[in-house]
């Protein structure tokens, strides 16, 4: 992605996974506000951290000074193991934040398959780790079992979808987010992959970003 991108090797339940770092966009001896996490959609379809979402995301995350890290899941690119419905993925998710993040600021962010990932990393963690923020894409709840975002993280969350979205319903996201009173940004004529759209949707991640959140 730029000069500053490193390629890490880390250890999964079931064998390597292969990640990118991004090294955060800050001044000279500056620190970076944490480290974010993206994880990439579905590894049966094509899905990897190279995804043209993943990266608007990851892009918007070191704009505002996180160290970010994009990694492939079980079975996708160099990382080791075969797919495994998102339980085994999580596990990856977790055994990617405790290498990369084993302390300090997190956030948590996915597209479609990603999102649902990450929903069940931000339900494990939301009480032992301080997650800063939570960016969900494209969140595949027509698919899956998407978790709820714990109360007290509501505000520090951002849901991203496509109105036009023909892989993921709008409708099964907002039935997904009704019940918690959960707000999701609509991107008019947006479909799952944003094409043409893609500088809106770092426009409003970095938006996000830079939002205050109540604790």
């Amino acid at each position: 992605m730029n000069a500053q991108t490193e390629r890490l090797t880390l250890t999964g339940p079931v064998g390597s996974i292969e990640a990118l770092r991004d090294q955060a966009a800050v001044a000279d001896n500056a620190a970076p506000r944490g480290i974010a996490i993206v994880a990439h959609p579905h590894p049966l379809f094509g899905g990897t951290m190279d995804n043209k979402v993943v990266q608007t995301i990851a892009r918007a995350f070191v704009q505002d000074g996180w160290t970010t890290v994009r990694f492939n899941f079980r079975g996708v690119g160099a990382s080791e193991g075969v797919y495994d419905n998102g339980t085994g993925e999580l596990d990856d998710l977790l055994a990617v934040i405790e290498q990369v993040a084993p302390e300090g600021l997190i956030a948590l962010s996915g597209f479609s398959f990603g999102s649902f990932v990450t929903s069940h990393a931000v339900a494990k963690l939301a009480t032992t780790r301080q997650i800063e923020k939570v960016v969900l894409v494209g969140t595949a709840a027509s698919r899956f079992t998407v978790a709820p975002i714990p109360q007290e993280l509501h505000e520090r969350t951002l849901i991203v979808h496509g109105e036009a979205d023909d892989t993921v319903p709008l409708s099964s996201v907002m039935d997904w987010a009704r019940p918690q009173i959960l707000p999701v940004t609509v991107v008019p004529g947006g479909g799952h992959f944003f094409h043409g759209q893609l500088p809106l949707l770092k426009g409003l991640v970095l938006r996000h970003l830079r939002s205050a959140a109540s604790s």
